[in-house]
Formats: structure tokens, sequence, C-alpha cells
């Protein structure tokens, strides 16, 4: 939820904000007639509500004629303060209402446009090249037996799977050599639940706008989380927080769901876009002032992460347009698919500043001792759509699979062989 303040101080900046996500700008004035009105209708209230006070006071001091015009005063107080509280509450709600569709205002320096306006920052190792015709990572993962689509849509339906025998190892060594990064970098390791109440999912920013990507189970009003953002941003909802412990850094681990709306044709052969996957997310709490700074470090880290696989990337300036509702500035980690020859997502790290805080009243306490929102970012570690670039990149003629070098102690192989 955007600072009202900074709203009434500059509105301009929103309208800017607006423009660079390609987003109406109009809602601007909207909110700030609203947020106007609203005022307004709490200071009549206030002010009625001090001279009925004033008046219920002189009723025990009043006699005869002059108690009754007392009296009578006091009654009708009694319904303009009603009806001025009535009034400042449904416009309050109506502010409220319109502030939770309108998303985080973008960092300065973020490029404008839409999916495809991104700007490519660094590319990182030389694009893999072969001297056979390469497999793709779903032949490559049936050939070891590490991939079953079939059973999983047999199972399922369309867009599950089944990681089996060395796929799963695969996936269980790179998500445990993630934590083992995470500690080693000061992250408390968390697993998450991975249902979540209406206002966690609310909070953080996936519904509105996302709802179509979320699975809700109606009759118990829970949402299953398509990422441990979620649980790792409410864990703190309603604290205030010691300023010295900040920052504050959690690993959370869990399985992952969305429903993928929209994308009907879109990556139907093998892992790359399905409903179920596990993650190790990155979350960290900040002073607002460091988040920017902390946003490189997630950043570093991912990097770190995708070095120790071995795999040629490149990084990218997410635009406006494509960044989250929450987030002001996202950056992502693109490794090299060579049975695509382009560049896929394996890693995200967004800064959402004191966006989600907002919403979750999450807050710590400044050197005056004064509650300040903090500020919330996110970035991604390892997720099983890695294991597609790992067996893409890593392939050998014959089928089989290099397990890159810092990965082999988790894995506990260096080469995954073909089983058929």
């Amino acid at each position: 939820m955007i600072d009202l303040r900074t709203l009434r101080e500059d509105p301009d900046r929103l309208r800017a904000s607006q423009r660079v996500r390609g987003a109406d700008n109009s809602v601007v004035d909207v909110l700030l007639d609203l947020d106007s009105r609203r005022r307004s209708a709490l200071s009549r209230f206030e002010s009625l509500r001090a001279e009925q006070k004033s008046v219920g006071k002189s009723v025990s001091r009043a006699s005869g004629e002059e108690r009754a015009a007392v009296l009578e005063r006091a009654k009708e107080l009694a319904a303009q303060v009603k009806s001025a509280e009535t009034e400042a509450d449904k416009l309050g709600k109506e502010l409220d209402d319109l502030l939770l569709t309108v998303p985080n205002i973008v960092e300065e320096g973020a490029p404008a446009g839409g999916e495809d306006d991104y700007v490519v920052l660094e590319e990182v190792g030389e694009r893999t090249t072969f001297d056979f015709e390469p497999r793709d990572h779903l032949e490559l993962g049936e050939m070891l037996g590490a991939i079953d689509m079939e059973r999983g849509a047999k199972v399922s339906g369309a867009r599950f799977f089944f990681l089996t025998g060395v796929g799963a190892r695969l996936q269980l060594g790179l998500l445990n050599m993630a934590i083992q990064q995470a500690i080693e970098n000061g992250f408390t390791p968390m697993i998450t639940p991975v249902l979540v109440k209406p206002e966690s999912m609310q909070g953080t920013g996936f519904l509105g706008a996302h709802a179509s990507e979320v699975y809700r189970l109606e009759e118990d009003d829970l949402y299953l989380v398509g990422t441990s953002e979620v649980p790792l941003a409410a864990y703190h909802a309603d604290e205030i927080l010691d300023a010295a412990t900040l920052p504050r850094r959690y690993a959370g681990w869990s399985s992952c769901f969305r429903r993928e709306a929209g994308s009907y044709g879109k990556d139907t052969r093998g892992i790359i876009r399905v409903h179920q996957f596990d993650k190790v997310e990155m979350f960290s709490y900040v002073r607002p002032e460091d988040a920017h700074e902390e946003h490189l470090r997630l950043l570093a880290w991912e990097k770190e992460m995708l070095a120790k696989v071995e795999l040629p990337y490149r990084v990218i300036d997410t635009a406006g347009g494509d960044l989250g509702t929450s987030a002001a500035r996202k950056y992502d980690c693109e490794a090299w698919i060579p049975s695509q020859g382009r560049y896929r997502e394996l890693t995200s790290t967004s800064n959402c500043t004191d966006f989600q805080a907002r919403r979750l009243k999450v807050r710590y306490r400044d050197a005056d001792g004064k509650p300040q929102h903090v500020a919330t970012l996110n970035g991604t570690l390892a997720t099983t759509r890695w294991i597609v670039a790992i067996l893409e990149n890593h392939q050998q003629a014959d089928g089989s699979v290099v397990v890159p070098k810092a990965l082999r102690p988790f894995v506990g192989l260096d080469v995954l062989e073909p089983v058929r």
C-alpha cells in the first residue's frame, strides 16, 4: 500500500510511476479527492464530537427551560456525530479499497514499458554449444529416469509431474545447497506453511490483479501460496520489530502452487511452466533507507548460486509494466536454454520497499522511538525450474549429464547416467 503522505506531498511521483507501468494515472486524482473528503469528514466528526462532550457536561448544571434546550441540543448533536462518523467511515473504506488496487511506486531508474522492454544489465558465461544435436530437458529427464510427465498427468492432470530417482536427488541436492548458502550468509532457514489466510495473501499483493494465478480453498477460506514470500512477509504481521535486529533475513523452503491462468498452449512440454514446484526463497526485512543496497545483495547471492551450477545467464532489469503489484524494482537472472536457443528466467529478486509492510503492519522503532514501516525484499535462490537448465547445459552426447562440481556433494553423484 502506498504512503498517503507521499501521495499528498508528491502526487506527480505516483503519476510518473503509473505511466512507467503503463497504468491509468487518473487514479491519483481520485485518491486525492477521496483523501481530502475523508479528512474533511473526520474533522467535522471530531468537531461535533468535541461539542457533544461539552454539551454533555453542561446538562447537569442546567435547569428548567435551559436544561430542556441543552438536552435537545445534545440529541441533535448525537445524530450529527453518528452521521459524520458514518460518512468518515464510508469514505475511509472507499479510500482503502482503492489504495489496495494501486501498485507500488516504481523505483527511479527502472525501465518503462511492458514484458519485452527489459534492459539487459550483463551476460555471464558463454552460451553453451555442442558438437552433437542436443536433447531438451524432458528427453534427457526421461532417459535418466528423472522426470515422469505421463504419470503426473495421469494422477493429477496437465502440468503436473513426478521427479523420480536422480531427478528427486537433483532437486533435493539443489535446494539443500541453496539453504546451505543462505545459512552461510546469515539467513534463518524456514519451512513455511503453504496455506495462508486471505489477509496474508492480500497483504503481499497477490490478490487483485494476480488473483487468477492463485489456488483458493473456498470451504476453508485459505489460499495455496505461489511462493514462500507470502508466509514470510506475513510472519511479522502486526509486530513492531527491535531495530537492533534489522536486517532480518529468512530463507523459506516450500512447495509452490500456481494456476498458470492465461498460459494455455505455452511451455506445455516438460517442467518449465507447471502447477506445483519447490523453491528456496530469500526474504529480508530492512530499514527503508537500506532497501536499495539489500536488493543488490540478494541479486549477488542469486548470481553466486548460478555460478555454483555453472550456467551461462544474463541479468535483466524488468520494465515497469512487467513488475508485480508490490515490486518497486525487479531483477531477473535468466539461464541459457540450448534446446530453445534463448534465455529463460531462473531467479527473480524484488524490492518491495514499505509497500507490503504497510498492508501487513510490520514496523520498527526509529532512533526517536517512533514506529516506522520496514521495507521487505525477496529473491529466488533455487527452484525446480533450475533442473531444466542444469540438464540441458551439462548434457553429453550419450544422454548422460555431468553434475556441476559444487552440487556433487549434495546429489551424491558426479554423473547422471541414462537408464534407458
